[in-house]
Order: C-alpha cells, then sequence, then structure tokens
C-alpha cells in the first residue's frame, strides 16, 4: 500500500462553492508497485531461461526467498523512521544488539525460542526509543544521532560478544531454531494440502510486520499522524499533535524491526554473532525508497518495501548466478537500480503530462 498525506488547511465549504476540473486518477499502468512486480517476475523469467538452475526451489528460491524475508524487514525498520522525515543509520547494529540478547538468553537463561525472541525484541525497541528520545531532546538531525549511535553500538556489541563468548558467537541452539531456519510451508499440511517448499516458515516473520505496518499507516489515527510529522512537521504540530513522541514512536518501532531481522538473520545462519547486521544499510535504503517511500516523509509504501526488496534480492541472486564477482555485481546492481529508478520516473511524469492535457 502507499499512504500519503493530504496536507490540511483545505476549505470544504469553498470547495463546494467553487467549480473546479473533476479529480482525475492516474493510470494503473503507472503505478510504481506494478512496475516493480513486472520486474521481478520479467528477471526472474530471464534469468531462469539464462540459468535454469535459478528457479531450482531448494537450492536458489528458498534461500532467495529466506534473504528477501529478512531484508524486508530491514526496509520496513527504515521505512517507518522515513514516514516522519527521519532515517536510521544504525538499523544494521541495532539488529545485532537485538540479536545479542537473544542469543545470551538462548546460552545463558536457556530461554525457549518465543522467549529469547521476544527479549531480542524488547532490547530491540528499547534502543530504538532511546534514539528518538535524544533526538527530541537535543534537536539534533537524526543523521547525526543514529550515526554516533551506530558506532556506539559497533563497539557496546563487539566487547559484549567479547566478554560473554569464546568466539566471539552464541552457538547454544535453542529447540525449534534449526526447523524455523530449514522448513518451508511445504512442512505445513491441511489434510493432503501442503504449502510451497519455496516459502521458508522464517517468512512468517515478515507477514506479520508487514500486515501490522499496512493496518497502522492505513487504518488508525497514529500511522496518520507520523505520516503528517513527516510531510510538514509544522502544520502537525499546530494540529496538536505531539510530533516528538510520534518520532520516538517511529524509531522505537524502527528498532524492533531492526532488531526481528537480526534474530531472522542469526536464525538463517544458525548462530547469533556481532557480525549480524553489517550488510543491512544498504538494503534497508534500496528496498524502502525504490518501493515508493519519500526520502522527505510523509509517504509510505509497505508493499513497495516488499518488491523493491524482492527486486534487489532477484538481481543480485541472477548475477551471482551469471558468475559475476563481487565487485562487478555491485557496480551492475547500482545501475540496474537507477535505470529502473530513471525508467519509473519517466513514465511517471509523461502519463502526469497525458492526464493534464486530457483535462
Amino acid at each position: 500500500m502507499t499512504t500519503p498525506v493530504i496536507p490540511p488547511g483545505s476549505d470544504t465549504r469553498s470547495a463546494r462553492a467553487t467549480p473546479s476540473r473533476p479529480a482525475h486518477r492516474l493510470p494503473f499502468r503507472v503505478n510504481q508497485r506494478l512496475g516493480l512486480l513486472v520486474l521481478v517476475v520479467g528477471l526472474s523469467a530471464l534469468f531462469g531461461v539464462v540459468r535454469p538452475t535459478f528457479l531450482d526451489a531448494r537450492l536458489v528460491l528458498f534461500p532467495l526467498v529466506r534473504d528477501v524475508s529478512t531484508l524486508t524487514v530491514v526496509a520496513l525498520a527504515q521505512m517507518v523512521v522515513l514516514s516522519v522525515g527521519h532515517m536510521n543509520l544504525a538499523v544494521g547494529r541495532m539488529a545485532a544488539f537485538g540479536a545479542l540478547f537473544a542469543g545470551l538468553g538462548y546460552d545463558r537463561l536457556g530461554l525457549p525460542l518465543p522467549l529469547g525472541l521476544l527479549l531480542c525484541l524488547c532490547a530491540g525497541a528499547a534502543i530504538g526509543a532511546l534514539t528518538g528520545w535524544i533526538i527530541t531532546r537535543t534537536g539534533v538531525s537524526s543523521f547525526v544521532v543514529t550515526l554516533a549511535m551506530d558506532f556506539a553500538l559497533l563497539g557496546l556489541v563487539s566487547l559484549l560478544y567479547s566478554a560473554l563468548t569464546e568466539n566471539a558467537a552464541f552457538t547454544t541452539k535453542p529447540s525449534g531454531l534449526a526447523e524455523l531456519r530449514s522448513y518451508s510451508l511445504a512442512d505445513i499440511c491441511v489434510g493432503p494440502v501442503c504449502g510451497s517448499p519455496v516459502i521458508p516458515q522464517l517468512a512468517q516473520f515478515t507477514v506479520l510486520a508487514l500486515l501490522g505496518l499496512g493496518f497502522l499507516y492505513g487504518a488508525t489515527r497514529i500511522g496518520r499522524e507520523l505520516l503528517l510529522t513527516g510531510a510538514n512537521p509544522a502544520a502537525a504540530e499546530l494540529s496538536g499533535i505531539p510530533t516528538g513522541r510520534r518520532v520516538i514512536l517511529a524509531h522505537t518501532l524502527s528498532g524492533l524491526l531492526a532488531a526481528l531481522a537480526g534474530f531472522m538473520a542469526a536464525v538463517g545462519t544458525g548462530t547469533f554473532r556481532a557480525s549480524i547486521g553489517d550488510d543491512f544499510m544498504l538494503p534497508s535504503f534500496l528496498g524502502s525508497v525504490l518501493g515508493g517511500t519519500l526520502l522527505t516523509g510523509g509517504v509510505v509504501s509497505v508493499v513497495g518495501a516488499l518488491l523493491g526488496t524482492a527486486l534487489v534480492g532477484v538481481i543480485r541472486k541472477g548475477l551471482d548466478l551469471l558468475g559475476v564477482g563481487l565487485e562487478s555485481l555491485n557496480i551492475y546492481l547500482g545501475c540496474v537500480l537507477l535505470l529502473a529508478l530513471s525508467a519509473d520516473r519517466v513514465r511517471t511524469v509523461v502519463s502526469h503530462r497525458k492526464v493534464v492535457r486530457s483535462t
């Protein structure tokens, strides 16, 4: 879903009294999410033709969907702070911070899998809330505060792992973790009907995050207040919206989602280690911004974040199967993403002009 903000201050009485041109909705073909979906399907088919191994359910598609599930949550963590016009440069370190508490709970406290996850989420939400509180109390840019938090957590997490473990990793695996890592929906059957072998059970967390944020931004007052805070903070303040608390809420949600992504990444690798989240920064922006979320705040796209992340994952996996090296892979990935963004922008502008000319 794409959720924009309607600027306040419109006079409905004058609008009724003054004749105006009928409103026009952009054609469905210019929908950014549709363009992303077409790219994901088209590139998947192309890579499948060039390298049939790409369509192997167990060797390629299952780990691909698992990675996309994790990185989608990372993109959502960035999206919620972008919705208020902020950014979170510490999203990867917050993921490592949350995963640290989950690993500690499993290794030292013997917690079951759900309680370790709960401890992880609480730690992430707490560090996110602290970040938001610092921003609102000091008035310092979120760029500066989250950058400082990134460096602080980098040192803190590394120090704690060194002090609490021998190999800088928690390796204790609670009951159910191995199954969560390797089982797919094909292992869940209702009578004779079973799920898809391509979709991992780990994706259930991504679905819950998507549904929760979709409901928050699309059907709640708090979600609309978050968007208005990002679109026009001064107007939001004049409207009686507690913008400071909304900023703290956005960063709290970002920390919680980052911790969830850290937990999912740890489950995917089978260990809780300090390096979790090291490569989360770029995907967090790519997935959310490519999906339609504005860097300036006020507009988010929950489904777009999923499709944007899927596009990045398909491109990366396809080029990897084609034998492209890591350095060249990043170059090609950047070029393809720039072309995709440019093509979408040109298509939108052309369609806007057609709509204007037809009025």
